[in-house]
């Protein structure tokens, strides 16, 4: 064996995904005896065959199926490492990742105190709704995300606390606790409470949310309840009360970029969120 060309990498994983010449050859844009010709020269480069073939199927060997397992991360990882050399160019901006509103204020002192920084460059706003912000700064799809802990998983970033708040618990308005000053975490002990997912393929129940978008109509109808921290449950929403709970421990905002991110650029970013403690 030589050597792997990423191009006939990608040929095979896309067969392997089709399991159709044809219907991959349409999404590669490429004529289907060049698609052909480019898996027969990867399998004779490799030495083993990848396709079982037939006149009306066509299926993976035990080779094969070992190689589309490891081609997807070889291909994930070379996408990866060209995003970060692109985003390690001098003159880039700085992508900062982030649920709408959800900066507990704070954004503006921060983008205001990063800009103070030498070599500060333009923060770009990557608005994301869903619970992958930080995904997107491992992956290098964003340089730095302000995350909600400890609801998101912040395994392998380097983060900073720059907001505290409490909690509250959502309601249905006519909730018998709804006009309550306070709640406490025991009185709500036999709620239905909303479960999450932050995948939609693993949904499992009428209960289940991805969004305080699907939240809110829940809330309303009395079929569940939740206890959010406060700027996640965003602007109050009709027919559903926001009720502090009084014992619950404060959530944080952090700010949280890539662990070995040494950029003066992200350094001056992280410098400007300590400056906000």
């Amino acid at each position: 064996m030589d050597y792997l060309e990423v191009r006939d990498l990608n040929y095979f994983v896309v067969v392997a995904e089709e399991l159709h010449f044809g219907r991959a050859a349409e999404t590669l844009h490429l004529a289907q005896p060049a698609l052909s010709k480019a898996v027969q020269r990867l399998e004779k480069r490799l030495g083993v065959e990848l396709f079982a073939r037939t006149s009306r199927s066509v299926a993976l060997t035990p080779a094969g199926e070992a190689l589309l397992e490891h081609g997807r991360h070889a291909l994930n990882a070379i996408d990866a490492a060209a995003r970060a050399a692109r985003r390690a160019s001098e003159t880039a901006s700085l992508r900062l990742a982030m649920k709408p509103g959800g900066d507990g204020g704070a954004l503006s002192a921060l983008l205001e105190g990063y800009a103070q920084h030498p070599g500060a460059r333009q923060v770009d706003i990557l608005f994301h709704p869903g619970a992958e912000r930080a995904s997107l700064v491992r992956e290098g799809l964003a340089d730095a995300a302000l995350l909600y802990t400890p609801f998101e998983d912040t395994a392998g970033l380097t983060t900073i606390t720059i907001h505290k708040e409490g909690r509250i618990a959502l309601l249905p308005s006519h909730h018998r606790f709804a006009s309550r000053a306070s709640v406490d975490t025991a009185e709500l002990d036999g709620e239905m409470f909303a479960q999450w997912s932050f995948d939609r393929s693993e949904t499992t129940g009428a209960h289940t949310v991805t969004s305080v978008t699907e939240l809110m109509p829940l809330v309303r109808l009395g079929r569940v309840i939740a206890v959010l921290p406060r700027s996640l449950a965003g602007a109050p929403a009709e027919g559903v009360a926001y009720v502090p709970v009084a014992d619950a421990s404060p959530s944080a905002i952090v700010i949280g970029c890539r662990a070995n991110d040494t950029r003066e650029a992200v350094r001056g970013l992280m410098n400007a969120a300590l400056a906000l403690r």
